[in-house]
């Protein structure tokens, strides 16, 4: 994202905030759990707390909106990641394709892991948005994913409205820094981009896609051993 396009998105959602109120804030928390558009979280909650240290509603009103709109966009994206799981099978470009063998493997991993990575998931900015659709796809129990997405969600909220009732006027200072982190995340995402596209072309062969180190080429697979002879 482009410097404009951040200062367009930080404009929205203080004037959304300041106009509409706790309504335009459960509205945002929504949107920003669904992650399209993205939607700046480290925005969203500190300029809440500036208008809670304002009068203009009180912080456990605040809390509660902020997480309830939260859980309702991260259900929402769940409910996308698993109406699409057999639509996405067999999809993909070039050596970039998910299979039935994949998705079982997903499965396996948040059968194991879900609830951990969920949780911590949703203490972690951008991030955060995302981790419904893998979870949803995997088909993670419904009511373990809402657990830990209000685990998470929770001290997420009342930590970033505090810093903002904090701040007040300074309520910027948290999305500042804040969007350090979200400058790494970027760049971060830009390599994991490039990583599919040389997977896609065939450069690179991981083995969650290959299901094991390729055989050389040329190579032939070794006969079974016949009779023991006479």
């Amino acid at each position: 994202m482009t410097f404009s396009l951040i200062q367009s998105l930080v404009n929205l959602t203080t004037t959304v905030l300041a106009d509409i109120g706790l309504p335009g804030l459960f509205a945002l928390m929504v949107i920003e759990s669904i992650g399209v558009p993205p939607l700046p979280s480290e925005v969203i909650l500190p300029f809440s707390g500036f208008l809670v240290a304002e009068g203009v509603f009180g912080f456990v009103p605040a809390v509660a909106v902020a997480v309830a709109g939260g859980m309702v966009g991260a259900y929402i994206a769940y409910a996308i990641g698993r109406w699409g799981r057999h639509r996405i099978a067999d999809l993909g470009i070039g050596r970039l394709r998910l299979d039935h063998d994949h998705l079982e493997r997903m499965d396996r991993f948040f059968a194991r892991r879900g609830e951990i990575t969920v949780g911590l998931a949703r203490l972690v900015p951008v991030v955060r948005a995302y981790v419904s659709y893998p979870a949803g796809t995997a088909r993670m129990e419904p009511a373990r994913f809402g657990v830990f997405t209000f685990l998470g969600s929770l001290p997420f909220a009342i930590g970033l409205i505090y810093a903002g009732v904090e701040l007040r006027s300074h309520w910027g200072i948290v999305a500042a820094e804040l969007g350090l982190l979200d400058d790494a995340l970027i760049v971060v995402l830009v390599l994991v981009v490039l990583y599919l596209g040389l997977v896609a072309l065939g450069v690179l062969r991981p083995k969650f896609l290959t299901g094991g180190a390729p055989s050389p080429p040329g190579s032939t697979p070794p006969e079974p051993p016949g009779p023991p002879k006479a």
